[in-house]
């Protein structure tokens, strides 16, 4: 009777295991005990890739908010802006921010901040993000100190893996916002630069960008050339050329990303099995 007990409390115990749900994000590190409840799709079992599709498939409906996404084998949370059509956000910064943006290779990789508030998502996540069969594009948003608000787009948008120091490839800008990332008016251009931090130099000046401070405030990490053109991780001044500078000063600041509208993969049945475009 005593090993038939055992026999049954093992099994019990086994079917605990096996039953357990997954653990509900990666990032949960960037989310309060009281945030973590309030994801809105806590509890779906199949995730969306990102907040556009959520968007999609509510017909527009959704609200913004926190929600839970796997762009690729990794479930993570992400804030969705969902009234400019469904953006996943990848950073947000408020000028003079509580949270510090002067940090590691790894922060940067894993993200880290809150995602109600000032944040970077994660370059592994973005490069989930923007490296698979769906096509995608950036979009910036600034608001400056008069809550004038201008907004750019780079179609297409591809951050590389790790191995490649997660080098940043944009296509074609458009928007009321000018081009910082691949118009090299003032010498720096952040398209094709790999990214740096204060523990890692990637960039093109003979000193680390990322650690070289304005009125006492390290840049933070960035696609750095030599060294800005555009730095939207400096929270002291939020750099964005002519647009938001010291002399021009601009309260918030999101990067986001969707696919794209102006090309789609199409899966072709066959023995090929290809995709065409």
């Amino acid at each position: 009777m005593q090993c038939r007990g055992a026999m049954v409390l093992l099994l019990l115990g086994l079917t605990e295991v096996l039953s357990a749900e997954p653990p509900a994000a990666e990032n949960l590190h960037m989310l309060s005990p009281e945030e973590h409840k309030a994801i809105l799709n806590l509890g779906q079992k199949v995730l969306p890739r990102d907040c556009h599709e959520v968007w999609e498939s509510s017909g527009g409906q959704a609200m913004d908010g926190i929600y839970l996404i796997q762009p690729a084998d990794s479930r993570i949370s992400a804030y969705c802006s969902m009234q400019d059509g469904g953006w996943t956000v990848v950073q947000h910064i408020t000028v003079n921010s509580s949270v510090d943006f002067d940090r590691t290779w790894e922060e940067y990789k894993r993200g880290f901040g809150a995602l109600s508030g000032n944040h970077w998502l994660g370059n592994q996540y973005l490069h989930q993000l923007t490296s698979g069969n769906v096509r995608y594009k950036l979009g910036v948003k600034l608001v400056d100190k008069d809550a004038v608000t201008k907004f750019g787009e780079y179609d297409p948008v591809l951050l590389e893996g790790e191995e490649a120091q997660y080098r940043l490839r944009l296509g074609l800008f458009q928007g009321t916002a000018g081009d910082a990332l691949t118009q090299d008016t003032e010498n720096y251009l952040h398209d094709n630069q790999r990214f740096t931090t204060k523990d890692r130099d990637n960039d093109n000046y003979f000193q680390n960008c990322a650690r070289l401070e304005f009125q006492g405030v390290a840049g933070g990490g960035w696609w750095y050339d030599a060294c800005a053109g555009a730095n939207l991780n400096r929270r002291n001044v939020i750099y964005w050329q002519k647009d938001c500078n010291k002399e021009h000063l601009c309260k918030y600041a999101w990067m986001m990303v969707k696919p794209s509208e102006l090309i789609k993969v199409v899966k072709v049945k066959g023995e090929c099995g290809k995709d065409e475009l």
